[in-house]
Order: C-alpha cells, then structure tokens, then sequence
C-alpha cells in the first residue's frame, strides 16, 4: 500500500482508493485455473472449493492510517469491493456497520449453477458462452435489485474479459438489452457506474449508462500491483467526458452530468 501511494504521488494523482476485497461466497474452481494462479491454489480444498480469506480490518485500517501519515499531500481512501453481497446480507451488515469503510463496492465474480457457485469466466468451460454471458448480466440486475450494501457497481463488464476464444469475437451489441435493463436498474437507486481504466470500459456501455438514467461515474484502475496505479486514467476521462460526464469540484469527486 506504501508503494501504491508512492507511485500515486509520483504520477501526480491527487487521491487514492484502496477497497480491499471482501468475499464470503465460496464457488467451485477447476484446474485451469489453479494452473493459473498459485494463489487460488492455496486458498482451494481437496473438494474444489475456493475459501477465501477474512479481511483483517485491523492491520488494513493500520495501514490506510499509516499511508496518510507518510503521504500527507495524498488523500488516501478508505474502501472496501464486496463480491457478491446480495448473497451475503449478514456479514456485510455487520462489516459495514464498523463505518470504516469510505467508498463501497459491490461486484460479481461468480455465478450459481446446480447448486453450488462457479467462477464467472470458469463457467465458460462448462456452459455456451452466449448462455454464460446472459446469465451473469441476469444476475447482475439480481445484485443491483436484491442490495443497497454498496455504492458504486464495479466492472459490470467482468465476464466479457473470460469470453473464449472459439466462441468468435465477442460483440458486445448482442447483449445490448440485457446491458441496459442492469444499467436501468442501476440508475434507478442514483447508484455509481465503476469505469475501470485498467482493462476499459466499453464507451457504448457509459453511453447506454446515460441513456439509462444514469449520472454519476467513477474510475477504477483495478491496481493489484503498484506499477498499474493510474493505467489508462487520461484515456478513460477522455471517453467520458465525450458523452457529457464532467469532474466535480476537488478532483477525487465523481463524475457528474451538469445540471
């Protein structure tokens, strides 16, 4: 985190968010993608399942302290990606209730299939790609619908980044109307669109999101690693405020649309 604050400032970036996964959902994995990451590897069982760990709020809580203090010019954001939270009403009430948490996420990273969870982009393997991508977009209006836990919707666009490669190139205007109805959803509880810069966002879908309704945007450079703080941050803005978003007054606001 230290290090993420420190390219942060070098970068000129006036502010940084660090919501930290939470997940309570435990979905079924298969060998591809143990193969893949040695870190899934280790927190998966004999039986295939995927138990993932606790946060420890304390030394995360420690750490955001200790970056404020070390990167006094930097305003560090507390926050915290919750997977699933529909699904995980109890725990999440209970995490949230601590109000440590200044920016909250929800996202979807799995999906439930003959009564248990698989992994969204595993689920490929197993199911038509068209049937998996009108599955996680049904059940992304589903989270949107059933929680009010989170305030901005993180990479609605997650299952696009799995779709295979002999499925032919994915086009994105297929779904267009399962796209819409999330976004519609969305829009109606005055709600945050994520724009992930990392990997981008669609500009049809932040062009659907005002169709919708919608009126708020924030960035997310999904940085796992210090190195990829900021990526594709001057771009993403670009695209935004090309379909009418514009920045707030301190600028870590959100995107608005004027008036």
């Amino acid at each position: 985190m230290e290090r993420t604050c420190a390219r942060a400032v070098q970068l000129g970036l006036p502010a940084v968010a660090f919501t930290e996964h939470v997940d309570y959902s435990r979905w079924t994995v298969d060998e591809v993608v143990l193969e893949r990451s040695p870190l899934r590897r280790e927190l998966t069982g004999p039986d295939g399942v995927l138990v993932p760990p606790e946060l420890d709020q304390e030394r995360y809580l420690a750490s955001v302290q200790r970056c404020r203090e070390m990167f006094p010019s930097l305003r560090v954001i507390s926050g915290v990606e919750l997977g699933e939270p529909h699904w995980n009403a109890v725990p999440v009430a209970k995490l949230l209730g601590t109000g440590h948490y200044e920016r909250v996420l929800g996202s979807l990273h799995a999906l439930p299939v003959d009564d248990h969870l698989v992994e969204a982009n595993a689920l490929y393997r197993q199911r038509p790609a068209v049937e998996v991508m009108r599955l996680y977009l049904a059940e992304i209006a589903e989270l949107i619908s059933r929680t009010d836990a989170f305030a901005v919707l993180a990479h609605l666009d997650y299952a696009i980044r799995g779709w295979p490669a002999e499925a032919g190139p994915f086009d994105l205007y297929a779904f267009e109307d399962e796209f819409r109805h999330a976004l519609r959803i969305l829009a109606a509880t005055d709600r945050t669109l994520e724009v992930n810069t990392r990997i981008p966002l669609a500009s049809e879908i932040v062009r659907w999101w005002r169709d919708e309704g919608g009126k708020v945007v924030t960035f997310g450079s999904d940085a796992h690693v210090p190195d990829a703080v900021g990526t594709g941050l001057s771009a993403a803005a670009d695209m935004v405020e090309a379909h009418g978003f514009r920045p707030g007054r301190h600028p870590y606001d959100r995107w608005t649309l004027p008036g």
